[in-house]
């Protein structure tokens, strides 16, 4: 076979056709393998019919089609299929070739591919992928990382078939070496699930606090989308809220309220922990899901288990503004617990992360998207040193002018009933890292009196280490590691 094509993509799901589809309409020529080879020929008579897109039924074959330096690119299922392709692809590739592996793989599994396939003398992209069928399809946010010697090598297809802001920029640009592309696009679905919480509260607030009809419900996400809070989460929510069901009702409610989840938003609050990060909204978010799986369970409590005995509601109109500050309040600690997250994991990792274009990244394109992330990025734009995004002027700001609607909405949700999770911890986040003196030195106390792991003075320097014998029988000798 004549070499003609610019990339080779193996595995043909949506989003891995959709991503062909894309590139050829830029222009790009593209091998296709999938491991079910009907899978190809179905792909060139069905979507791919009329188009440049080469089939092939072998690895080999596919190779084969490639001009050099090879690109082959695997939207296939994380994990052991990944190692699997990449253990056929090397004996077939030449040094200076690149693997791209596109799906929702672990960091931690990035690092470890792309140190294995450079030992082998070619390189390795580990590229999130957001935005879902229609992203793929028509523009979607690429977080590429891996080899940097690989990144000239894609830079500009990937460019070319990325969604563009208002400027023209792509949402697409090198993030750093080895797992940082798949590590900050993790960090994305993280926040993606903090958004959806924060918005599903929204919602549970005006059903059951507030008795809003769905079409009452769907006409407030909709004027929320013209203002502050405008994204593409908030635009589907009012689409959703407004959509019917054959029966007339709303279609929502015929679906069962238990969330699944793909594991990103764990691996997220697993990172979070390893690296000493509170990214409390996120992981409420996945503890949120985790509740709502146990349908069965929640139903037979609820005959049984009390909650407040029934009061009168707030005034609808001025109880929607207030959720409204409360979920804009909320989603801002989201995004600073992310971005402390990615601050963290460039220390440990050696990543040298530009955070002002990691917010341009997802600016179009990806699940997030949102007006929101422009001010994220002119913040970090004009102070990209920031401990915390809650520093920047406009975010304290925004906070100050939203708290006092936030802490009644929470105060309402608890005496009613109603579980905010989402709300309540970035409330209780927010106030603990804008309070200079917290009640850890008891905690401090009690575990330098249980097991004599020390604790640090106020009247000394950082780094110094003190014991007390508290019952004047436990003696000098203390735990022989000190961990605050």
């Amino acid at each position: 076979m004549e070499p003609t094509a610019d990339i080779g993509l193996i595995g043909l799901a949506v989003m891995g056709q959709n991503l062909v589809l894309n590139m050829d309409d830029h222009g790009y020529r593209v091998a296709v393998f999938n491991r079910t080879t009907s899978k190809v020929d179905d792909f060139l008579a069905g979507p791919a019919a009329g188009t440049n897109v080469i089939g092939t039924h072998s690895l080999e074959e596919l190779v084969a089609a490639l001009t050099t330096p090879r690109r082959v690119m695997l939207m296939i299922k994380a994990g052991t299929p990944v190692d699997s392709s990449i253990e056929q692809l090397l004996p077939l590739l030449d040094p200076g070739d690149v693997i791209i592996d596109g799906g929702n793989s672990n960091f931690q599994d990035t690092i470890r591919r792309t140190a294995e396939v450079e030992a082998a003398g070619l390189l390795y992209v580990g590229m999130g992928v957001s935005g879902g069928e229609e992203g793929a399809r028509f523009g979607p946010s690429l977080m590429p990382g891996g080899s940097a010697a690989a990144w000239p090598l894609i830079k500009e297809m990937f460019q070319a078939i990325a969604a563009k802001v208002s400027d023209g920029t792509p949402t697409c640009d090198w993030v750093g070496s080895d797992g940082a592309g798949h590590y900050v696009k993790m960090v994305h679905n993280g926040i993606e699930y903090g958004d959806m919480q924060v918005i599903a509260e929204a919602y549970h607030l005006m059903r059951e606090g507030l008795d809003l009809s769905h079409a009452d419900m769907a006409s407030v996400f909709s004027r929320w989308a013209t203002g502050r809070l405008d994204s593409f989460l908030i635009d589907i929510t009012a689409e959703i809220l407004g959509t019917l069901d054959t029966d007339g009702e709303p279609l929502v409610e015929h679906i069962l309220d238990a969330a699944g989840q793909k594991g990103t938003g764990k691996w997220t609050a697993i990172s979070a922990l390893d690296l000493g990060m509170p990214v409390t909204l996120v992981a409420e978010a996945v503890f949120a899901r985790i509740v709502s799986a146990l349908k069965d369970e929640r139903t037979a409590a609820s005959q049984t288990l009390v909650g407040p005995s029934p009061a009168p509601g707030p005034a609808p109109e001025e109880f929607t503004e207030a959720i409204e500050a409360a979920l804009y309040a909320s989603k801002i600690v989201s995004y600073a617990q992310g971005f402390m997250l990615l601050r963290a994991a460039a220390a440990e990792h050696n990543w040298d992360l530009d955070y002002g274009r990691i917010a341009g990244l997802w600016r179009e394109g990806c699940i997030i998207r949102a007006a929101f992330l422009d001010d994220i990025t002119a913040a970090l734009g004009i102070h990209p040193d920031l401990a915390s995004l809650l520093l920047a002027p406009f975010f304290r700001d925004a906070i100050a002018d939203s708290q006092a609607q936030w802490r009644t909405v929470v105060a309402t949700a608890v005496q009613q009933g109603i579980p905010v999770p989402a709300y309540s911890s970035a409330l209780a986040f927010y106030d603990s890292y804008r309070t200079a003196r917290l009640p850890a030195n008891l905690i401090q106390a009690q575990r330098d009196y249980f097991g004599a792991h020390t604790y640090e003075r106020t009247d000394q320097p950082r780094g110094e280490y003190f014991h007390t014998n508290w019952t004047g029988e436990g003696g000098d000798v203390t735990a022989g590691s000190y961990d605050a």
